[in-house]
């Protein structure tokens, strides 16, 4: 029977995406019509975007386009709910008991109405629960994972005070991901110039910008290595032929520390699709844990920025966009898991989107109210990236927002996204080369790799952050903070569009 609704309910997804309700047989309503176009709902989107300079919320997308987002990705809907008249959710999200009666009781009235209005929508469908809740197990955070297929269920559920949002999870704007990159791909540089790096015992090579001197890394590391310091990596997994982050990630100067490796993306709805693990089949996670805490080595590859801190890497997406609903569901399991890991002091995402995830923003509300430090990349498009702003979710209160600049002080890197959200910002380029970037672990061997962009910036600045804490961990999150603050290049003032400026860790760690 199991089968059967799941077949079904394909079909109905199906043919709602080709045909009209007459066409479907459902029920005559005053509201339901054909679902919109991309390419309708794309333009709306772009001009929303191009108009307010922010990410896209889908709090203000009409009930149609709501459903006919849906019902163009997988009708698969995020639903966050809470007990009506409850308050201050994000400020509370951490606390609830979703076990607990009243907690269970909105649930439930929400699970009952979607299950009820769909079988009478959809006659001899017969669905259950289980064919259109995707995770009733949800142990910590108010969110389902729904499918719905018909308007008027949107507009009920938009109206009842149990629900506090509901969005498409799986709805990408072709126009707008054209211009930007996956982030996936990188190989070992075929060569790399003396001037890009400096080599320290055993024989590790520091990269270029790690030296800069508005940085200067190196000159922290007399005072503090990461030692004791656990970073969580939310990203596209690592490398399992990148010995470094595997049987010599405690090797040459780097040791005593521990590496774990999980996987929380999977590829699928479906009922066979199961955890892809923790292997990167991208290389944007690999490259993000080498600028984290690639081990200070005697085989010639770079060094991370706190090359002895310990590491907790997810796979959690597929790539840098977090656009798939299984890569948010990813993302927002691996937060919470971090949350809950009280060894866990960093959070570290050089991932996001140009749309609001209220499900993914669960769990960085969750994560950040047990006390976790967070950084998010501001952005890092391919092209045409002048007019956009920060991303999602650099562009939340509860993250950090790091973005790169070259060389020269006064430019931003030439993919990467700046605007008032960034706190932070990292050397992340030459202004004569822009080819010539950071060094970070390639996917296999010891042959660097470069890497740059928005991402490249924030993963070494949540290794610097390290850093700092290592040299009292049981500092809080906003002494921390206070300190990265305090040995920036803007501080006390704040650029509109570089924050505080890049951070010197020589000075930080002090």
């Amino acid at each position: 029977m199991k089968f059967k609704n799941l077949l079904l309910l394909a079909l109905v997804a199906t043919a709602l995406m080709t045909c009209s309700k007459t066409e479907l047989g459902t029920p005559e309503t005053a509201h339901q019509q054909d679902p919109m176009t991309k390419a309708e709902m794309d333009q709306i989107i772009e001009e929303a975007l191009l108009s307010k300079n922010t990410v896209y919320y889908w709090r203000d997308a009409s009930n149609r386009m709501l459903w006919s987002a849906s019902v163009s990705s997988d009708s698969v809907m995020s639903l966050g709910y809470q007990p009506a008249g409850f308050e201050n959710i994000e400020e509370r999200i951490h606390e609830i008991d979703l076990n607990s009666e009243e907690w269970a009781a909105a649930r439930n009235r929400l699970v009952d109405f979607v299950v009820n209005t769909t079988n009478t929508a959809y006659p001899g469908l017969n669905a259950s629960a289980e064919d259109l809740f995707l995770n009733l197990d949800e142990e910590y955070l108010p969110t389902l994972d729904v499918r719905i297929f018909n308007q008027e269920i949107i507009e009920q559920l938009r109206e009842m005070p149990e629900v506090r949002y509901i969005e498409p999870m799986s709805y990408a704007m072709g126009g707008i991901e054209r211009r930007s990159g996956s982030g996936c791909g990188y190989s070992p540089a075929s060569s790399i110039p003396s001037s890009d790096f400096t080599t320290v015992v055993p024989n590790a090579k520091v990269p270029w910008n790690f030296s800069h001197p508005s940085m200067n890394v190196p000159g922290a590391w007399s005072t503090s290595t990461g030692s004791g310091i656990k970073v969580a990596l939310i990203d596209t997994g690592t490398s399992p032929s990148q010995s470094k982050l595997g049987s010599e990630f405690n090797s040459g100067y780097s040791a005593g520390r521990n590496l774990e490796r999980l996987g929380t993306h999977v590829s699928g709805w479906w009922w066979w699709a199961s955890n892809d693990g923790p292997d990167d089949a991208c290389g944007h996670g690999t490259q993000m844990a080498g600028l984290i805490a690639a081990p200070r080595s005697t085989t010639g590859t770079s060094l991370g920025a706190a090359y002895n801190c310990n590491l907790k890497a997810f796979r959690a997406t597929t790539d840098v966009i977090i656009n798939g609903g299984s890569e948010k569901d990813g993302v927002r399991d691996a937060l919470v898991i971090s949350g809950n890991d009280g060894g866990v002091k960093i959070i570290s995402m050089s991932i996001g989107d140009v749309f609001y995830s209220s499900t993914v923003a669960d769990g960085i509300f969750y994560a950040h109210n047990r006390g976790k430090l967070i950084f998010a990349a501001a952005g890092t498009s391919l092209s045409w990236t002048s007019w956009w702003g920060v991303i999602f979710p650099a562009n939340m209160s509860q993250t950090v927002a790091v973005t790169g600049i070259r060389d020269n002080m006064n430019q931003r890197c030439h993919t990467c996204h700046e605007g008032p959200e960034v706190d932070f910002v990292a050397v992340m380029q030459r202004a004569s080369n822009t080819s010539r970037t950071s060094l970070t672990l390639a996917m296999s061997g010891n042959q660097p790799a470069y890497v740059g962009g928005s991402s490249a910036a924030t993963a070494t600045t949540a290794g610097i952050a390290a850093l700092v804490w290592a040299t009292n961990p049981n500092q809080s999150r906003s002494q921390v903070l206070q300190r990265l603050k305090n040995a920036s290049s803007n501080y006390p003032a704040r650029n509109g569009s570089f924050g505080w400026g890049t951070i010197n860790a020589a000075q930080a760690v002090q």
